[in-house]
This record gives C-alpha cells, sequence and structure tokens, in this order.
C-alpha cells in the first residue's frame, strides 16, 4: 500500500506542477514578481522606438538616468528599459521595424506595465515636399496604408467590392489604379494593367471601451489632444543643420506640427507614389510603425503622440535627393533630442487613465 501511496502523491504533485506552469502561460512566476515590483515605480510614460540608432541617443543622453534597481527586464524576446527624464517615470522597448512588430510591443507594453500615455518617436521618409530631411514632424492623425482590396481585372471604380455588401469592405478612402502611371497612355487598349486597382482600407478594431467581438473600423487614428497640443510648445526648438564641417543642410530643421502621417509595411522609395499618397491623403511622415502604435493605443483609451524626423524626400526629387544615408544620424538625433523635450511636459503626478490589466496584477 505504501508504494501506491507514493506513486499516487508523485503523480499529484507532477498535476499540481503541470498546472502551476500553464497558470503562468510564457511568462514564469519570477517574470511576473519582477514586473510588479517595477510597476511601483508607475505609472510610467511608456517609450516606444523602432531601432537602436533611434535608441542609443537616448541611452547616452544625461536627461536619460537609468532605474539603479530594475535598469531593464527582458521579456520574450523584448528587453524594457526603467529610468526617468527630468524626473518622469519612464519604460522604453525597442520594436523592430514594421507593422506587426510595433503593434505587439505596444501591446506588451500595455498588458504588463502600468503605462498613462505613449510617446513614439524615430526617422520616416518625406512625402511633403514644402519639408525638408532634418525637420521633426508631429502628425495630429495616423492611418495605415497597406490594407488593400485588390480589385478583379476588369471592374472599375463604379463596381462594388466583394464582401462591400456584408461590411467587410468600403470605396470610402479611395483607390489608386495602376494603370494611371502606365508607360504610353495614349493608347488606352496598350495601357490597361492587369493589375488593375487597390482601394485602401480602414483597420477593423475592437476598442476596450465597445462590446467584445463587435467590431468598429478606424482609418485616421487621432494622436492625444492634450499631447498634441503640448507639442505646440516644441515649434520654436533650435535643432543641429550640419552633420559635420563640410556637410549641412541648406537652413536649420524645424518641428512642426502636421495634420497627417502614414505607415505601412513598405519601404517608401518611390517618388510617383510618395505624390500619390500626399495628393490622396495629405500624409507628410511616411514609415513603417506608427499606425501600428497608434492602433493599439486608440484600442486600449491610451493617450499616445508620435515623433517624426524626416530623413529623406521619398523617392527623391529635391535639390537633396535621397540623401537617407547622408542624414540618418542627424534626423535620428533630432528625433530623440525633441521627445527628451517633450516628456517632460507631461508633468509627473498620476495616471490619465484607467490603469488597465497591469493594475490587477
Amino acid at each position: 500500500m505504501g508504494g501506491v501511496r507514493q506513486q499516487l502523491m508523485a503523480a499529484v504533485l507532477v498535476a499540481v506542477a503541470l498546472m502551476a506552469t500553464a497558470a503562468e502561460g510564457y511568462i514564469t512566476q519570477k517574470t511576473w514578481g519582477a514586473i510588479r515590483r517595477a510597476n511601483r515605480a508607475g505609472p510610467f510614460v511608456g517609450l516606444v522606438v523602432p531601432n537602436t540608432y533611434e535608441m542609443v541617443p537616448v541611452l547616452e543622453s544625461p536627461s536619460f538616468v537609468a532605474s539603479e534597481s530594475i535598469p531593464n527586464m527582458d521579456i520574450q524576446g523584448r528587453r524594457f528599459r526603467f529610468g526617468t527624464i527630468e524626473g518622469q517615470s519612464v519604460v522604453m522597448v525597442m520594436t523592430g521595424l514594421s507593422m506587426l512588430n510595433a503593434g505587439l510591443t505596444t501591446q506588451m507594453l500595455l498588458s504588463l506595465f502600468r503605462v498613462k500615455g505613449i510617446v513614439h518617436w524615430g526617422i520616416a521618409g518625406n512625402a511633403n515636399e514644402d519639408l525638408q530631411i532634418g525637420d521633426v514632424t508631429i502628425p495630429e492623425y495616423w492611418a495605415h496604408v497597406s490594407l488593400w482590396n485588390w480589385q478583379r481585372f476588369g471592374d472599375g471604380k463604379d463596381n462594388e467590392l466583394s464582401l462591400e455588401a456584408a461590411g467587410d469592405y468600403t470605396r470610402e478612402y479611395g483607390f489608386l489604379n495602376f494603370s494611371d502611371y502606365t508607360v504610353g497612355q495614349s493608347n488606352p487598349a496598350l495601357s490597361a494593367n492587369q493589375l488593375n486597382s487597390i482601394w485602401y482600407q480602414p483597420e477593423e478594431i475592437f476598442p476596450k471601451s465597445g462590446e467584445p467581438e463587435e467590431r468598429q473600423h478606424a482609418f485616421w487614428v487621432p494622436a492625444s489632444k492634450r499631447y498634441y497640443e503640448l507639442a505646440k510648445k516644441l515649434e520654436g526648438m533650435e535643432l543641429p543643420a550640419c552633420v559635420n564641417a563640410t556637410t549641412c543642410l541648406p537652413r536649420a530643421p524645424r518641428v512642426t506640427r502636421v495634420s497627417k502621417g502614414c505607415s505601412a509595411n513598405v519601404f517608401l522609395d518611390n517618388a510617383e507614389y510618395r505624390q500619390f499618397l500626399r495628393k490622396q491623403f495629405g500624409c507628410t511622415p511616411v514609415e513603417m510603425e506608427s499606425a501600428a502604435v497608434a492602433l493599439v493605443a486608440h484600442t486600449q483609451g491610451v493617450p499616445f503622440l508620435t515623433i517624426r524626423s524626416l530623413s529623406d524626400l521619398a523617392g527623391g526629387g529635391s535639390a537633396l535627393g535621397n540623401e537617407a544615408s547622408t542624414f540618418l544620424d542627424i534626423a535620428a538625433q533630432n528625433a530623440v533630442t525633441v521627445m527628451l523635450k517633450f516628456v517632460p511636459l507631461l508633468g509627473k503626478s498620476g495616471s490619465e487613465m484607467d490603469d488597465g490589466a497591469a493594475a490587477d496584477m
């Protein structure tokens, strides 16, 4: 009987251990404990940055003071860095390129930590020929412009899209007709393009404030009104114009609040498409992450703002041409400089929103 009892006890212990492991999901109990300890320093301003060359200047700046107790925490391939910027508690995370990386990382940030608002920064291509390389733009709205309904060849702008009647797709935001860009358009029969047209679509979202599984749609996602208004204070900043003694921009870069920015899973180096985006949507910065950060923040009801420094005129065509490689460092530094000035404007008092799931841990 003793052997049977021992076998039963061993089986129970194994079952308990398995249940404990399952309850942790993909994050260990030890890590959950560290998350709880880190959150005692919150609420934080969440700092979301795409790449190392846009993050390293922050780490090297005297304005950023790393936390002595928990300087960083590695969770599921992401490193969360804790510290302060002029007394403002912050948690910073790098996303990597693309909408998917930016969205996943931002959701992790909000799910794990007490974040009262998000500031996102980096470089971007420019679609607005009135601005120049090095200028820092702060858009009021962001759109994701690589979600499409690709129309069947032979159908035109008056033909209903597949699944449009069900509310899945829409013609509200317009289309790009590939035939409009075919060389030799004087002969319509020869200029017809079998790629036909793509129709731009809003994101399908499920806001925290809505009913689960009841979809809403969002194309233009607004930045926080308060954050955008605060950013007005930065418009007089002086920013460096020279990479070195012999390589300078025509004028000192400026901080400019603009109407709209556009993101897509596309590195844009084509002048015709740049001009189309500017005419169709009014984009100024064009890049690969900000709309994803905006959409996640919007669905979770968290204030956000994006700061993007222009590194090139997408597709070239200006006096400077496409000079991303030449002015990358100064563009990245300008975005960092403006971010470091903006974050202290948010104040150090409590949360601006419900702390969400992280407060329940």
